[in-house]
Order: structure tokens, then sequence, then C-alpha cells
């Protein structure tokens, strides 16, 4: 009797796909002051994007947000500088004119569109596209590239793109869109796939720059985890003194001065509070030297920088949040500044200015109570009012909440923009292996 044939052997597994990466080019990773970024990337890969990030400069600050340690992707950071990173930049550059001599003089002729009044930083991204691309973009599974903020980001993603052969799309804030060039900023509409603006208030902008421009602008607010926030159960009376808080970058467009000067006239007046800045920025000594003038170094106290846990236990702890916003002399100005929308979520009734979109998440008398700028007579009025007025305390801070709740929850906002991603590359629907 003939032997018994062994079984044939079960074919191999088929080799997962590789993934496709959603590379993200930022102006600097991790940053204190943008945890909405942190927040978006941790959205993304929760919903089976696989990103890799790509920053223009090593972080500024030597800690952290809790957040950005449960990031996956891997980060690496171009060279910052044109001289001292030349060495590098140059080589990837002079490999792609060789290999790639069509998409190179393409890109090329695409950055001499906008040399304008900055030839050596047109220069310098273009540089850094062509080593972005050639270290990371072509042997990596890059699939579609997005700029965080429309100005030197989107630059060198829009050139990267072209050098790679990719399709792109960006994120337009704040100062990035007004202080730009007009004529660049529209250039970089026309060539993306999509941008996306975190306001309506840009959005009409935008759509007012573009034109007829094609490409689609949507508004996608950054929102916040609601999870992260619980205020307390039932809203309590102010404290004695009152506890204000402030959070922002000591800049001209937060309106600090016109703060402090609210303070000193509510001093003047008999009220007895405790004021805390938190942030840092390039007016700090300004801003520190102005509470000193005014008289208020015993009511007001600057903490410095923060990580997010300590902000929201200043959070907890405070009766009422402060902005002064406006516009700055160079055209500067917020869109929604994100501690206004985490204010309200903590239940902290919030006072600011009706500038830009504020209003937004600021509805007067509804969420929050807005002034006009550089007006500290009605700022001080605003305080004073919110501080003794128990009903109005309370509408507000149940109208805030609710507000939030229903417009500025960010899982719902990453779903739509992950829609947006998917709908213009497919590929990065690749599920995770």
């Amino acid at each position: 009797m003939p032997p018994t044939p062994a079984p044939a052997p079960a074919p191999a597994p088929a080799p997962a796909p590789a993934p496709a990466y959603l590379g993200y080019i930022l102006k600097g990773f991790p940053r204190i002051s943008e945890t909405f970024i942190a927040n978006e990337i941790l959205i993304l890969e929760e919903l089976g994007f696989y990103l890799r990030l790509f920053s223009m400069r090593q972080p500024r600050e030597n800690f952290s947000h809790p957040m950005v340690k449960r990031i996956r992707a891997r980060v690496d950071y171009l060279p910052e500088e044109l001289l001292t990173g030349l060495h590098r930049l140059l080589p990837a550059n002079i490999f792609l004119a060789v290999k790639r001599p069509g998409p190179f003089l393409a890109t090329l002729r695409t950055a001499a569109e906008g040399l304008g009044a900055e030839p050596l930083a047109t220069l310098k991204h273009f540089l850094q596209a062509g080593y972005l691309c050639k270290r990371f973009l072509l042997p990596e599974g890059v699939a579609h590239l997005h700029g965080h903020f429309a100005h030197s980001p989107t630059s060198v993603t829009m050139f990267a793109a072209q050098l790679a052969g990719l399709r792109f799309s960006f994120t337009a804030h704040a100062k990035d869109i007004y202080t730009a060039d007009p004529g660049k900023l529209r250039r970089k509409i026309a060539r993306a796939a999509f941008v996306v603006t975190c306001t309506r208030h840009n959005l009409d902008h935008l759509r007012a720059l573009a034109a007829d421009c094609p490409t689609p602008l949507h508004c996608l607010y950054h929102g916040i985890n609601l999870e992260q926030f619980q205020p307390a159960e039932k809203p309590s009376p102010p404290h004695h003194p009152a506890q204000l808080l402030t959070v922002a970058r000591l800049t001209a467009k937060k309106g600090l001065p016109t703060v402090y000067r609210a303070l000193a006239l509510l001093r003047e007046r008999g009220l007895f509070f405790q004021h805390s800045l938190i942030g840092d920025g390039e007016e700090r000594s300004q801003i520190l030297a102005l509470i000193d003038q005014l008289g208020l170094s015993s009511q007001c106290r600057w903490l410095g920088t923060l990580d997010h846990s300590q902000v929201l236990a200043h959070f907890a702890d405070s009766d009422l949040f402060l902005l002064g916003c406006e516009i700055a002399d160079n055209g500067d100005r917020d869109g929604i500044p994100n501690v206004l929308v985490e204010s309200l979520a903590m239940g902290v009734p919030a006072i600011s200015t009706a500038v830009s979109a504020i209003p937004e998440i600021l509805e007067n008398e509804s969420t929050g109570l807005t002034v006009p700028p550089a007006d500290p007579e009605a700022l001080a009025a605003a305080i004073s009012r919110l501080l003794s007025d128990d009903a109005l305390r309370r509408r507000l801070i149940a109208g805030g909440r609710e507000h939030v709740r229903k417009n500025f929850d960010n899982r719902r906002w990453g779903k739509e923009l992950a829609a947006l991603f998917r709908a213009v590359q497919p590929a990065l629907t690749t599920p995770p292996s």
C-alpha cells in the first residue's frame, strides 16, 4: 500500500500592508502653548491614522504636557538655521536636482514666485523642504502632508509636497492669517487640497481673500478634551478676596496692560482681589514693570509657564477669568484663545473683548461678557458686575458650560478632520497591523 502523501503546507499569510503615513509639519514640537495640536494628533492616532511629525524647531521649553507622552508618532527635526544647517541641507537638495530634475525645477519656480520681502526665509524653507523630501518623504511612505500654521510651516509643506509628488493641506490660525502677505497666502490656498481654519471669523476672511479659488475651506474649531475638565458640581460664590486668573502669552495682542489698568481702578474702588498671571513671552519685562508702576505688586503675581495640570488647578481655584485681547499694531490678533474654552468648561465665567472670533465663544450676556478693547473702565465695570451679581454669574456659568459641550468637543472636530484627510487620500485608511 503506497504511503499517504504529506499534506501540502499552508500558504504563507499575506504580509500586512505598509502603513500610509500622514505627515504633519509644525513650527515647533512640542510647545506648551499648543495643546490643541497635541490633542489633534492623539485623536487622529486613536482613529487609526499613522502620523509622522516634522518640526522646524527644537522644543523651547524643558518640559511638556503629559499628553505629549501618549503620542506614538515619531518626531524628526529639520535643520533650523540656514548657515549652520547648510552642510545637511545642500546635499539633499543636490541629490533631488540630479535625480528628480523636473519636480525640483518646478518647485524652485514656485519658491521664486513668493520671494517677496524675505528671500532668505523663502530659500531656507525651500532647502528644508528638499531635506525633508530626500531624508523622509521619498523612502518612508508618507501619503499626504499637512502644515499647521499658514506661514513658514505651510511654505515648507507646499514645497515638500511638490518635490515629492504629494497633495497637501494646511490649518490657518490667527497671526499666520492676518500678518501674512495676501498674495502668498492666496497662492498657498490655490495649491492646497483643502484648508482648515479654527473660527468662522477666519473662514470669512479666507473666503474673501481666496475669491473664486475652488479650494475647499473649512471651519473646524480646535475644541478641548471635555473629559479633562471637571468643574465643581454647583457654582460657589466668589472668594474673599476674589481670585482672578489670566493665562496668556505675554504679547501685545493679549491686551494685558488693559487688564492691569482695570485692576488698578478696582483696587482704588475698594475691591479686594488676588490676580494670577500664567504664561511668558516677549513683553514679560514691560508687563511686570507695569504691575509695579500701578502699585499692584501685593495683589498680582506672575507664575510663569506651567504645565496643563497646574493650569487646571488654578482654574479650579478661580472666580473669574480675564483677557484683554486686541489687534496689535502689526495686525496680529487672536482667533479663539483655547484658555477661554477651558475656562467655560471649568465653570469659571470669563470676560474678554469683542475682537476677532472671541464672540464665537463669549456670547455677550449668554456665555460670557465682552467689552471694547483697550477700555480699562469698561473691563473694570464688567469685573465688578460679575463678582457682585449672583444671578448673572450662575447664568453665564451654565450657558458657558453648555456652549462648550455642544460646540467645542475636540473629538467631534477631530473626526471631521479625519474625514477630510481620507477624502483626499484614501490610503490613509490603512488599518493598524
